[in-house]
């Protein structure tokens, strides 16, 4: 077992190169994988001990290993929580969160302005299981306190949202969920630590798709949940440990060296997307530029109050449709046309037919997708070339 918080009173980025780390005997200086399925015990006392929770330790790689535990506390200690559980992905992140804390006759108020598959795993998965969701507008404080039922547990949202990056003031919807004995629940996946702390502004929990941002490169599927240890290290992990949608060692092992340069990848990611926003906006294909960054941001002194930047994704729309968002699209040469995001790639993505396709018309209208809303992830190339490739499809 680790020596946990080890690193606590150093910088962020010094703990997101060395927290959770304890070497074997061997002395190896990267973390160590231990692709194993189960282990050993020196006895049936020991083993039984494990299993009862009487002695801490390993017992099966679906929910106790040490290099998916490194990365677990790691990623605790830069979101300032007392825990982490990390699973398979992004949204089995999410499904363990309300499985694990949920049940049937329980209320969910969330932001309508969420990752489409969300949408889609609470109106037609979670809702079978007797879990109503009421959808509300992310920056109306006023809206999300109206749909509070007695029944309500939980509030969930993005932040900033996908794709049109609006924001809400996180502390100030903390304030009006403990009023209600509501859990509020952040997904930080857009930021990072390394840009936003939702449990510091007073939310209960941190949700992430490790895939994106953490990973920075594109190479593996992953997801985590922060907190404290009486809501995610027991309920959360409880959900994990028996329906065991797990992260890999492996997998652990690649957003651990993710960590290690997250702060200046974001940073990075923040510098050329603003100069590209900005840019944007003086095109006269261009309608409208959706950036935290830009004054003309509806929420920009927010973001600059609860971000220490603005991150890497931005969206605008053309003063055209589906046609025009395509042709723009099919004439890039550099961007990879992906919904994924978060990678040293950029990427572009047409969300009314990809990560929002599955959504009705009038969930993408209640929303915001326009058919001429383009998203693109601002990757680590040279700004020009960026520029240059965006600006074929659009003369």
């Amino acid at each position: 077992m680790t020596d946990k918080n080890r690193y606590a009173d150093f910088s962020f980025a010094t703990r997101a190169v060395r927290e959770g780390q304890v070497r074997t005997n061997e002395g190896e200086h990267s973390e160590a994988i231990f692709p194993t399925s189960s282990y050993v015990f020196s006895s049936a006392a020991e083993a039984a001990a494990r299993f009862s929770g009487e002695q801490p330790g390993n017992i099966y790689s679906r929910f106790t290993n040490p290099t998916v535990r490194t990365f677990e506390e790691r990623l605790a200690s830069l979101e300032a929580a007392e825990c982490c559980v990390a699973t398979a992905s992004g949204m089995s992140a999410i499904t363990a969160t309300i499985l694990g804390l949920l049940k049937t006759g329980d209320h969910i108020v969330s932001s309508r302005s969420i990752f489409g598959t969300t949408t889609m795993l609470l109106n037609n998965i979670v809702a079978k299981l007797g879990i109503e969701t009421s959808f509300v507008e992310l920056s109306d404080i006023d809206a999300w306190e109206q749909a509070i039922r007695p029944e309500t547990r939980l509030l969930f949202l993005e932040t900033p949202s996908n794709p049109l990056t609006e924001l809400v003031d996180i502390a100030a919807l903390a304030e009006v969920a403990h009023r209600h004995d509501c859990l509020l629940a952040v997904d930080n996946c857009f930021c990072t630590p390394a840009l936003q702390q939702p449990i510091l502004l007073g939310a209960d929990i941190v949700i992430h798709s490790a895939t994106k941002y953490i990973d920075g490169q594109g190479r593996c599927i992953g997801g985590a949940v922060c907190g404290t240890q009486d809501v995610v290290g027991e309920g959360v992990y409880g959900f994990l440990r028996s329906a065991g949608p797990s992260m890999s060692p492996f997998n652990a092992w690649v957003f651990l060296k993710g960590l290690e340069t997250l702060k200046i990848r974001m940073k990075a990611h923040s510098a050329s997307a603003l100069e590209l926003a900005i840019w944007l906006e003086q095109q006269p294909e261009v309608k409208r530029v959706y950036y935290p960054g830009l004054p003309s941001h509806p929420q920009h002194e927010l973001a600059k109050k609860q971000q220490s930047d603005f991150g890497g994704l931005l969206s605008f729309e053309l003063n055209g449709g589906k046609a025009e968002g395509w042709k723009l699209i099919d004439e890039t040469q550099l961007l990879s046309i992906t919904a994924n995001l978060g990678d040293a790639k950029s990427t572009i993505t047409h969300p009314a037919t990809t990560t929002h396709g599955r959504l009705t018309p009038e969930q993408r209208t209640e929303a915001g997708i326009s058919d001429g809303l383009i998203r693109v992830a601002v990757g680590l190339e040279d700004i020009d070339d960026i520029k240059a490739d965006l600006l074929r499809g659009m003369r």
